[in-house]
């Protein structure tokens, strides 16, 4: 998913709309004092936070198409910036606490709670942002920039399509923003590990190393153009911004990447390790707060690895009874995994017309399982989405499949990415869950209830919490197959292995950052109990130890919600109805787990007064 909850200020980069709309005046009386009303303060909040992201504000598209202030500017990575960021996360924080929770009704309470939360929880953070690595081989600027400006820019008018040159244009100050962060790291003694430098050297080459007009930069501005009608464009004003969009490729984004090529080119001789958290400064602390922060739980490092190591003996009993049924007794599990994906015919062909397949299926079965939500659901998804082919320039440390939510004003579609390096890394009983993890009744049901979500504080439709997002994908996974969308052994063989590489994700990410794991420990041992391929697993590998505790949200967040479920359906009996379980998680948008569970034990004492 898409879903990357460490993005600063994200709960509430939208607000301005409703501070320009509906209180501007409130919000001049009130700007430095209390508000009288607790609306009001959530108002000015992210009135104030928006004002600081254009990207995200983009990235939502809430304001009105004149109000575009914002369309030729980029997030300021400077360290002034973040500073002045988290200082009004404490100012946020203080002034939330003067407002007495015990007056405020049910939902208020919970939007109190799930801001007390996201704040504490970022400002804890603080002391260790130093241990990040913005520029890394999975989702670092160098790819997410650009990624951004494709996916996400709008270009429907040439006021619009001149904002994305200039937004080009502001490439070499982003970029020496992350580089001041950067050697700041290093006069504190953190440097990247090896495998990082490697491949996101290996990455800018590949991306500015050919012709401006062959850069994907070049080619989604052209497609952007080529669907504004020639009437409202017309052939002499489009070769313009054309060549301006080449120029600004040529003369500003090429050099920013040179920049940051030669920094890392530099640390070439002198990166010799893979290792975890804690190799960094207060490492332990770093990684209990990584682990806390992701699962929203309070769970310790030490019983998350005791977790995992349960959930991979129970997972490999039920695979293991599978495959057996399927003919295959000998050798592991992760053996005989690695058997049937050595097998071409649980493939398509590694062709242009075998990726043309695969992309069909994936949109079958994401169908499929729209046409069978009512047995379990009371709402749908309203928001469009589409299948697509990941981005071939981060197409090599991608993950296999994700997710990215539509705009709020339906403008941009939601995109469900396949990523198709390789067709033989996407086994074919593998894709059912993968379309229930990231479409339906997975990330998209769940983000697109949250975004349509009423007479709620705006942050809570645009708020993220990793073990919420991902626990529910998981969650969808597992509850496809009980709705009968998995009717075929293999592929309920799929959505175990899925499952397997989530409990061994707890038992790898807390071997690595707390049990000191090597790099090459991590990968034999998921091999070993996954059977998937080893250039598979070392791209996961390196996933856990550039983002610490990320990982351990999935199968944290999944058994959190399946404990829920069981909880109400032993204490309902007969009165459980799953539709309702279903509305009572999703109707709130993104809680940490805490939160969640209090919202589904108030939900089970309530039916238990009916």
């Amino acid at each position: 998913m898409e879903i990357n909850a460490k993005k600063i200020a994200v709960w509430g980069l939208t607000g301005i709309t409703a501070s320009l709309c509906a209180g501007a005046v409130l919000l001049t009386q009130t700007w430095y004092s209390k508000p009288l009303k607790l609306e009001w303060f959530y108002m000015r909040a992210f009135a104030s936070a928006a004002l600081k992201s254009p990207e995200m504000m983009s990235r939502l598209h809430v304001l009105p198409a004149w109000l575009d202030f914002q369309n030729s500017r980029l997030d300021d990575e400077s360290p002034e910036h973040k500073r002045e960021i988290y200082q009004d996360m404490r100012d946020n924080l203080v002034m939330l606490d003067r407002y007495d929770r015990n007056e405020l009704g049910r939902e208020a309470q919970l939007s109190y709670d799930t801001l007390h939360y996201y704040l504490s929880n970022q400002i804890e953070g603080e002391r260790f942002q130093l241990n990040e690595f913005p520029i890394n081989q999975l989702y670092g600027m160098q790819s997410a920039l650009p990624d951004f400006m494709a996916e996400v820019h709008r270009v429907s008018t040439r006021a619009e399509a001149e904002d994305y040159i200039s937004r080009l244009q502001k490439f070499p100050l982003k970029f020496e923003q992350v580089l001041e962060r950067l050697r700041a790291q290093e006069k504190a003694g953190i440097l990247p590990p090896q495998f990082l430098v490697e491949k996101v050297l290996q990455q800018m080459q590949n991306f500015a190393g050919r012709p401006a007009r062959e850069n994907m930069l070049y080619a989604s501005f052209k497609a952007k153009l080529d669907a504004i009608p020639l009437a409202d464009m017309n052939e002499k004003v489009r070769a313009e911004l054309l060549q301006g969009v080449a120029d600004a490729i040529q003369g500003s984004v090429y050099p920013a990447y040179a920049e940051v090529m030669r920094h890392f080119a530099a640390l070439q001789g002198r990166v010799h390790s893979n290792d975890g958290a804690w190799s960094l400064p207060n490492g332990d602390e770093y990684y209990a707060w990584c682990v806390r922060y992701h699962t929203t739980t309070n769970l310790t490092p030490q019983r998350v690895h005791e977790l995992g190591l349960a959930e991979v003996e129970r997972i490999t009993r039920s695979m293991d009874k599978l495959l057996r049924q399927l003919g295959l007794e000998q050798g592991s599990v992760g053996e005989r995994m690695a058997q049937l994906l050595r097998d071409p015919k649980n493939h398509f062909p590694d062709t242009a017309e075998g990726r043309k397949q695969l992309l069909a299926q994936y949109q079958a079965i994401m169908k499929e399982a729209e046409s069978k939500l009512d047995t379990a659901f009371s709402d749908h998804p309203k928001a469009a989405i589409e299948v697509r082919a990941a981005p071939a320039e981060s197409a090599g440390s991608a993950p296999s499949a994700y997710y990215l939510p539509g705009a709020l004003d339906g403008t941009r579609p939601a995109v469900f990415f396949a990523n198709l390096r390789s067709v033989n890394e996407i086994p074919r009983f593998g894709m059912r869950s993968t379309v229930y993890h990231e479409v339906v009744p997975g990330h998209h049901l769940q983000v697109s209830i949250a975004q349509d979500l009423k007479g709620v504080p705006f942050f809570r439709r645009v708020i993220s919490f990793t073990a919420y997002q991902e626990g529910w994908a998981v969650y969808a996974e597992r509850l496809a197959s009980e709705m009968g969308l998995e009717p075929d052994p293999l592929d309920q063989l799929g959505r175990l292995r899925d499952e397997m590489m989530r409990a061994v994700r707890l038992v790898v990410d807390t071997g690595i950052h707390y049990k000191r794991w090597s790099r090459e420990e991590a990968i034999d041992y998921m091999v070993e109990n996954t059977g998937m391929g080893e250039h598979e697993v070392e791209a996961e590998v390196e996933r856990y130890i550039v983002e610490p505790g990320q990982a351990l949200a999935y199968q944290v967040g999944m058994l959190s919600i399946l404990g829920m479920r069981e909880k109400a359906r032993s204490e309902l009996g007969d009165r459980f109805d799953l539709k309702q379980f279903h509305n009572e998680v999703l109707s709130h948008g993104a809680l940490p787990m805490t939160v969640l569970d209090q919202v589904v034990d108030d939900w089970i004492a309530k039916q238990k007064r009916h």
